[in-house]
């Protein structure tokens, strides 16, 4: 099962995106468990999670995000456009890859 972080300043703006992401994965027959918290609730959970990636108003954070995690995570930004629309495949596909990427 892979498991997907997203972060944003309080975890709501990112809850729809989840949603679309979950829907997804089911369509493609990936076990993920995906979940959106603010930054501060991140930092706790990153020990756990395959990726985490951050909504794009907190991109300048990923400097920080990194540090946490420490290499046993990547951490990426979600691209503004694929944000904008809500494309939870995307996300999901770019969350995918970082994961192929660290493995």
């Amino acid at each position: 099962m892979k498991k997907i972080l997203l972060a944003c300043n309080a975890g709501m703006s990112t809850s729809m995106l989840v949603r679309k992401m979950r829907a997804a994965a089911e369509e493609l027959g990936i076990e993920a468990d995906i979940n959106a918290v603010s930054l501060t609730e991140a930092n706790d959970l990153i020990a756990d999670v395959d990726v985490v990636l951050l909504g794009p108003q907190v991109k300048f954070q990923k400097a920080a995000v990194e540090k946490v995690a420490a290499g046993r995570a990547p951490v990426g930004v979600i691209d503004m456009r694929d944000y904008g629309t809500m494309n939870g495949k995307k996300v999901l596909q770019t969350a995918l890859d970082m994961i192929d990427a660290e493995g």
